[in-house]
């Protein structure tokens, strides 16, 4: 069976490694286009692409997906399957070419979070478990029939970093069980249950990023440990931008009539309050400086109260 395999960054690479691995034959590997990056703006390949040439598997990073002649190009493959992990939204013309269809390995419990950051999301809200949906694409995005899933526990205290990490090599496995099971023709389609609680994992930008102290500390807890390591919640100190990337919930009283939103002995802790409570800031970046845990932050800044 032929597959084409679509995606871009780190966390689609162990999916196209475990499916070479597993004798599965790739013909080919369709990725976003080079790009210059970082202070240099050297021109860089996306790691999906870096793994398909480490294989020795053409590699295709058309501008726009439907130019005619990158369809003509697809075409000439003569793929069965497509599989996307990670990558853009494909139109109709593109998902639609094989005889057995195209599927999406996507990183949450279909239909909830639906969208780009579904990691970020389940832990943003709080969530106990989330996990690993393959499905066939539809016009929708993220509509599709549902062909497997698989259950991912969410740990108290992790953050999205973390997450990612055990989702992106398990999602291999799960990518290889769904074209075992197309290739013997006994798998299951089964329509998304749609009810009014579906939850949605927007794409994240930096002014969504900001806390809002004035929210419970369950929720400031885990709005920050849902954007951690990247691309971090941030708050203003000093009055300058500062990036939270790890905290904890702690039992502070204070009796002063006036309580300050900031509480630091200038040593060794820093305290936000929240609508009911304290939070205590274990790690964090200001602007301009290098992430640093708090001991090592209060040693070179005092926090203006």
């Amino acid at each position: 069976m032929k597959i084409i395999f679509m995606g871009t960054p780190e966390f689609a690479v162990p999916t196209l490694e475990k499916l070479i691995e597993s004798g599965k034959n790739v013909v080919a590997v369709i990725t976003a286009p080079d790009k210059p990056a970082g202070r240099g703006l050297q021109i860089l390949s996306s790691p999906v692409k870096d793994c398909a040439i480490k294989y020795n598997i053409p590699v295709l990073q058309p501008e726009k997906l439907k130019n005619p002649e990158f369809l003509e190009n697809i075409k000439s493959f003569n793929a069965d399957l497509q599989i996307v992990v990670a990558f853009r939204m494909l139109p109709e013309v593109l998902w639609n070419m094989p005889r057995l269809g195209t599927f999406n390995l996507h990183a949450s419990l279909l239909p909830q979070y639906r969208g780009a950051a579904p990691i970020n999301w389940a832990i943003i809200n709080g969530e106990k478990e989330t996990g690993l949906t393959t499905f066939f694409l539809q016009h929708e995005i993220d509509t599709g029939n549902i062909i497997f899933r698989e259950k991912e526990k969410i740990n108290e205290n992790e953050n999205a970093g973390s997450l990612y990490e055990r989702l992106m090599k398990k999602g291999g496995d799960l990518v290889v069980k769904t074209v075992e099971a197309i290739e013997q023709n006994n798998y299951p389609q089964l329509p998304q249950n749609l009810t009014d609680e579906i939850k949605l994992a927007p794409k994240i930008f930096k002014e969504t990023c900001e806390i809002n102290w004035n929210q419970s500390t369950e929720k400031v807890f885990n709005f920050i440990r849902g954007l951690a390591p990247y691309p971090a919640a941030w708050t203003t100190l000093n009055g300058k931008i500062c990036k939270v990337f790890e905290t904890e919930k702690i039992n502070y009283q204070k009796n002063d009539i006036d309580i300050s939103i900031i509480e630091t002995d200038q040593k060794s802790f820093i305290y936000f309050k929240t609508a009911d409570g304290w939070i205590s800031i274990l790690e964090l970046q200001l602007e301009g400086k290098k992430r640093m845990k708090t001991e090592e932050f209060l040693r070179g800044n005092k926090i203006i109260v």
